[in-house]
């Protein structure tokens, strides 16, 4: 079903049948990819469906080709659910019970190179609160203006900039289904894709870039993918604080691509209190962070130009490192923090954390007998507890340690 009443903001408008282009922003795709209209776009639902239809109409008018499969810009893929987190997913399965479909939107932007860069960012969410929703209460539409919205948003802007220019390489632009149900479209592209996979140059994910903070810090992940990386990003990373990973396996869509052996950059900004709930809406995103992030990534394009296809170098994963625990604080750490400790993000409600009084931006520095100078010895502090135990905890509250005590 087109929902011509809703594409209030895509390219054409006019009178007496003259079409005048308009200038779409970043803020008008997130706006009208969070609207409760779409009903959270969880995968293989109306509004999903609705957000694909959107972004189509998006690649058309700004000139790219279309490079789903026989669906034009669609590559439609079916899976049914997981029922056992270990297993793999069984794609194109017959339609029955249980039977999901997501749709890939795949534009192209053809300039007869030899190799193709990949630019990407998932556009599915989770709907009422499917699982992964953090959040407690009735159902309620989880609009995901910052996750993933907001790499939409970035990902169309992109495409409005390479459209004429950086002719050494083709852009193909994916906007991802299935992602919150574990990568399942990137996965599913990497299996059957629309162009010749050997000629894929590297990738780019946005994924959570609407929340740039006032210290301008910026995650990005798979630095250590290829060599040029690491160089190519300080050069033209002044303005911001940049955090940067070497692994390329993370929890989003470049994964599926550092799989199979194709340099990846990811650019992320944060987790907040609103991920995975409900409050992630379009009016909390900082958009002129967001056009800043569009123009670094579009610079580092513009220096790979001319470098030929990138060498893939693997990376160490370093969620293999991550050690197991059965308790928590009931926190979201700011895992693009670099000073000494853990700081907390935001609070879970009924938590142990709340209910010791621990509060947003308290830098947790040491854990019963552990010290805490980082995210790993946090978790390696954490994985020593069982529920039900006690200990006490010291954080750093704006110079003050305060100490509090904590029951799993």
């Amino acid at each position: 079903m087109k929902y011509s009443v809703l594409l209030v903001f895509l390219i054409f408008f006019g009178a007496c049948k003259k079409e005048v282009t308009k200038t779409v922003t970043l803020k008008e795709d997130v706006v009208f990819l969070s609207d409760d209209k779409l009903e959270g776009r969880q995968t293989g639902t109306k509004g999903e469906q609705s957000a694909a239809e959107y972004i189509a109409d998006r690649f058309k008018n700004l000139g790219m080709e279309a490079k789903g499969t026989t669906d034009g810009y669609f590559q439609k893929f079916s899976f049914k659910p997981k029922t056992d987190p270990h297993q793999e997913v069984t794609y194109n399965v017959k339609d029955g019970d249980s039977t999901i479909s997501g749709t890939n939107v795949v534009g192209f932007i053809n300039n007869n190179a030899e190799n193709t860069v990949v630019i990407g960012a998932h556009y599915d969410h989770l709907g009422y609160g499917a699982e992964g929703s953090l959040y407690r209460g009735e159902p309620a539409i989880h609009n995901g203006a910052d996750d993933n919205a907001s790499g939409v948003g970035v990902l169309l802007n992109l495409a409005g900039k390479l459209k004429n220019t950086n002719k050494g390489n083709n852009y193909l632009f994916i906007a991802f289904s299935g992602e919150e149900m574990g990568l399942l479209g990137s996965n599913f592209f990497v299996k059957h894709p629309t162009v010749d996979a050997t000629k894929i140059n590297y990738m780019i994910n946005m994924d959570m870039v609407g929340r740039l903070k006032a210290d301008s810090t910026l995650a990005v992940y798979g630095v250590g993918t290829s060599p040029i990386f690491k160089q190519v990003l300080n050069a033209y990373g002044n303005q911001f604080k940049l955090i940067k990973k070497e692994s390329g396996v993370g929890p989003s869509d470049h994964t599926s691509f550092y799989n199979v052996d194709i340099p990846v950059l990811h650019f992320f900004t944060g987790q907040h209190e609103d991920y995975h709930k409900p409050s992630d809406d379009w009016d909390k995103l900082n958009y002129d962070g967001m056009q800043s992030i569009s123009d670094y990534i579009f610079n580092v394009i513009s220096d790979l130009d001319n470098n030929g296809k990138l060498p893939f170098r693997k990376t160490k994963n370093e969620s293999e490192e991550v050690p197991r625990f059965k308790v928590g604080l009931g926190v979201i750490p700011d895992y693009l923090f670099d000073g000494k400790g853990m700081r907390i993000d935001g609070i879970s409600e009924d938590k142990p954390a709340q209910k010791a009084g621990l509060q947003k931006g308290d830098i947790v520095i040491k854990m019963g007998d552990s010290t805490v100078v980082d995210m790993m010895s946090y978790m390696r502090a954490l994985s020593a507890f069982e529920p039900g135990q006690k200990t006490k905890v010291v954080v750093d509250r704006k110079g003050t340690p305060v100490e509090v005590d904590i029951e799993f």
